[in-house]
């Protein structure tokens, strides 16, 4: 069994489930967490039931699921590495048709889900020497795309890119390292959601013209969360989205 140990939130479905495919093909402890039970179960199966994996089933806008995490990273193998803070909500609605339980929701879900399990697992990397946080933003911060208003969970993953610089500065003498990733258009369950049909339709909004696969971000993610000199970061994995532009 492995000595390193990551928790993965949102890793079920899409970018989430090929971060945990990731590490386990690496030899990693992964903790998998999800609110949605029949998924992360369909998908503990489809990985072929490793025993370095345990499962825990809860919204992470609780504060006691980070809590639960943690706790069982440390039960069963000893402690947490790394954290990967994936689990999010994202759907476009105009500015003046969002309702406050909209952004109630994006903040809860999002923001507060992401700060206070990064909040548990930060205590227990203080006890054991450090660690890597990892957080799951959107070029769409700094790089908004006129006709597909966003405002609510683009304010929301803002907040995500904020905490991110905070706590690499406040924690960087305790050798904890804090870094975003912040993906393009990449396919996943999103697109479907929000009406987008074929995804690759999208394609030509990045200099690559294509779309990102899950794959492309549970890469990077790999690189810098193994990475003892990275922190305090906003790293666009986007295939050029942000860089610039083709004309046709």
């Amino acid at each position: 069994m492995s000595n390193k140990t990551v928790i993965v939130t949102g890793a079920s479905t899409g970018i989430g489930k090929a971060i945990s495919k990731f590490f386990i093909e690496k030899g990693w402890n992964v903790v998998m967490n999800s609110a949605t039970k029949e998924n992360l179960e369909k998908t503990y199966q489809e990985f072929n039931a490793p025993q370095n994996v345990k499962l825990v089933v809860g919204d992470v806008s609780n504060k006691s699921v980070g809590e639960q995490l943690v706790a069982t990273a440390i039960q069963n193998f000893g402690g947490v590495d790394v954290l990967i803070n994936n689990a999010g909500v994202f759907a476009p609605k105009g500015f003046l048709e969002v309702e406050e339980s909209d952004l109630d929701r994006y903040f809860t879900i999002n923001l507060k889900g992401t700060f206070f399990t990064t909040q548990a697992v930060v205590k227990e990397m203080l006890v054991s020497g450090g660690g890597s946080v990892l957080n799951i933003g959107t070029v769409l911060v700094n790089h908004a795309i006129g006709g597909f208003p966003a405002t609510a969970p683009v304010v929301s993953k803002g907040g995500i890119h904020a905490l991110t610089i905070q706590l690499a500065a406040e924690f960087g003498k305790q050798n904890i390292r804090v870094n975003t990733v912040a993906p393009g258009i990449i396919r996943s369950p999103l697109q479907g959601k929000i009406g987008v049909t074929d995804a690759d339709t999208l394609a030509g909004l990045h200099l690559v013209n294509r779309i990102g696969e899950p794959e492309d971000i549970a890469e990077v993610i790999y690189t810098v969360a193994t990475s003892n000199f990275i922190s305090g970061e906003i790293i666009n994995v986007d295939g050029g989205h942000v860089a610039g532009h083709h004309l046709n």
